[in-house]
């Protein structure tokens, strides 16, 4: 399949026109729309109905009133825009191209290790800040803005927030603290487009009426179509003659506008509208589909203007991935086990921040709807809640994202562990991969995080069937708090344990023999790597000990001592930072009961975890199997054979 993209030259066709303002912006933004669309495709993930609903709005803004253009981006006084959502980058993305920001390359290197992260990242020219957790925007706004006045300089602040950000309470306690301060120079605007991950905002944690809260707040407040360029531009134009208030524009928007099969939700076997363009590339033919939709739009609306035909021009082909071999998914046997233990008993919760489909859920939801809680996009109201439930004798499992779950509701998981209950805490896209999203994504700290709490187990499965022993585990067992932590996309590989695999309290299991070195490791990702670099060390004579080690904060003494006896050079693999996880554990515990070795390595993260492909992220952190061939032997290994089996798939 072959890959076109509009070049700066015919972005520039346009801006030098004698068409008019609204002319120019609405060919500008389907032009844009038609690059980001390929950008997404050829990277394998990104978000295109966020990235298409924002877009009018983008271009309305740099090409009509921000003034980074003329003062440069580095001035103080310049103009300051930004998303708070972040999942819209990719639309951001192809202004910048078309403006001349970044390059070709760089657009078409998104969510790779050379180009742009899957979510903003200070990193890429023009950016002006990272976006982390939901709803931290407009309080960084306000920073900007004050930070203008107390200096002097000229400019205004723009915020984007996405609707379903608005279940965040940092919001609300950001709108407060700006009208109290009065802090004037900042507008936000909310992309109202009605769809969160894949369902409606008002069915997940209804948010109206926007208006009343905003005017509540001491805000200025316009409601407006955010498709529409003339009510952008009179919105826009009118707040600038507000000079006593923040001010808000709420813009309702059409989630995937400029393609119309990326404008409509599908109604499931439920009968509830579901969106399926939140987050992934699309397929082969809805890619044909789009690009020729929006290749139509954009030379009929260039040919009415008199500027004649858009070119196209050719990047590059479209090399089809190679399937997995296997494909499991860790994160549906945890979904089925919790259903089967619903069967079980009636004590058995389940909590949601917005996440059902791509934590694997939805089975649980919709046989149990009864004893499902959606909580959207506020984690620390779920996790307190969850306190609540389990002090009146329920077993709640609190399900989200590890790097939001982990750290934004960090004092409420502490707080309700101070109470001696006992809550399960399922912490999904833990590690590394998939890398696309980005830092903000990309949990390496978790453990550290969690295993402060005293009371509380960490527990990462290797595979299904160990999964579905540590949900059992915790729920039946377990006297006390437990996270487990899952990799999201699918295993790059089986991991085979031994036939009656019993899941023991802090014990680890041996999967391959060796005397020369031993690697303790956790989860799919990183015991590929390892197994595959003892796959080709065997070839070299080399005996490596691999040990799956599923408990990250607890270990059996008797155990260690055992599985440790003979062996000199000892290394732990973290899917994780080097501080604070189970490498740290471990030498404690050799250390404690005087075990004695030569060589004590831990290998992980040190920095910061890269954006892109999987296989080129290991490389690029020497986590890869290869790189830990040398690592642990300390010589150079023959890197004909490849071992990238990986899929960029980002969850749906």
């Amino acid at each position: 399949m072959q890959f076109d993209i509009i070049k700066k030259t015919e972005f520039d066709k346009v801006l030098n026109s004698n068409l008019s303002q609204k002319q120019k912006s609405e060919l500008f933004a389907a032009m844009c729309r038609y690059n980001c669309f390929v950008s997404v495709k050829k990277a394998g993930s990104g978000h295109l109905g966020s990235s298409f609903s924002a877009m009018d709005i983008v271009v309305y803004l740099y090409l009509n009133e921000l003034n980074i253009l003329e003062l440069g981006t580095e001035s103080p006084d310049r103009d300051i825009y930004f998303s708070s959502k972040g999942h819209d980058v990719p639309g951001l993305y192809a202004v910048f191209y078309a403006l001349g920001f970044i390059d070709e390359k760089q657009l078409m290197s998104l969510r790779r290790i050379d180009g742009p992260d899957g979510h903003p990242d200070l990193k890429t020219k023009g950016i002006e800040s990272n976006t982390g957790s939901l709803g931290m925007g407009i309080s960084k706004g306000k920073g900007f803005a004050w930070a203008k006045k107390y200096s002097g300089s000229e400019g205004r602040v723009f915020v984007l927030t996405g609707d379903g950000e608005f279940q965040e309470g940092q919001i609300y306690e950001s709108m407060q603290s700006t009208s109290h301060q009065k802090i004037t120079n900042i507008t936000v605007i909310v992309d109202r487009n009605k769809f969160q991950t894949d369902r409606l905002v008002d069915s997940i944690n209804n948010i109206e009426d926007l208006s009343a809260k905003g005017l509540a707040f001491g805000w200025n407040v316009q409601r407006i179509n955010g498709n529409n360029f003339d009510e952008i531009q009179n919105a826009i134009r009118s707040s600038k003659l507000i000079t006593d208030k923040p001010k808000l524009i709420i813009a309702d928007t059409v989630k995937g506008a400029g393609i119309s099969f990326l404008e409509s939700g599908n109604k499931d076997e439920h009968g509830e509208l579901l969106y399926k363009w939140h987050s992934g590339a699309p397929d082969d033919e809805h890619f044909e589909t789009g690009v020729n939709e929006l290749k139509s739009r954009i030379n009929k609306t260039s040919q009415s203007l008199g500027l004649g035909d858009i070119k196209f021009s050719f990047y590059e082909e479209f090399n089809k991935q190679s399937p997995l071999s296997y494909r499991e998914y860790i994160t549906d046997a945890f979904g089925d086990e919790l259903c089967n233990l619903a069967d079980e008993r009636s004590d058995l919760v389940v909590m949601d921040a917005d996440l059902s489909a791509d934590c694997k859920l939805r089975k649980f939801e919709f046989k149990y709807p009864e004893r499902f809680i959606e909580n959207g996009i506020a984690e620390q109201d779920m996790v307190s809640m969850a306190g609540g439930l389990a002090r009146c004798g329920l077993i709640p499992v609190v399900s989200s994202f590890a790097s939001f779950l982990t750290s934004r509701a960090n004092e409420q998981i502490y707080n309700n562990a101070c109470e001696h209950t006992k809550i399960i805490y399922a912490t999904h896209f833990a590690g590394m991969i998939p890398a696309g999203p980005g830092k903000s994504h990309q949990s390496v700290r978790d453990i550290s995080l969690l295993g402060a709490i005293p009371n509380m187990t960490v527990i990462q499965p290797c595979n299904s069937l160990e999964m579905r022993l540590a949900v059992r585990y915790a729920v039946n067992d377990a006297t006390e708090n437990v996270a487990l932590r899952m990799v999201i996309g699918p295993s790059p590989r089986k991991i085979e344990l031994p036939e009656n695999y019993s899941f023991k309290f802090g014990e680890g299991t041996v999967l391959t023999s060796g005397n020369d070195a031993l690697v303790f490791a956790y989860g799919p990702v990183i015991l590929h790597e390892i197994l595959s670099a003892q796959e080709i060390l065997s070839q070299n004579g080399f005996s490596l000990k691999v040990v799956n080690m599923p408990w990250l904060n607890k270990i059996e003494s008797n155990w260690l001592i055992e599985v440790c006896s003979g062996i000199n050079d000892i290394f732990v693999l973290e899917d994780h930072s080097n501080f604070g996880g189970l490498g740290d554990r471990i030498l404690y515990e050799l250390v404690r009961n005087g075990i004695k070795f030569d060589r004590f390595e831990k290998i992980g993260l040190d920095d910061y975890p890269a954006c892109g492909v999987p296989h080129e992220v290991l490389k690029y952190h020497r986590l890869d199997s290869h790189s830990l061939c040398e690592r642990i032997t300390s010589k150079t290994i023959d890197k004909t054979e490849s071992n990238h089996i990986y899929s960029v798939e980002a969850p749906q």
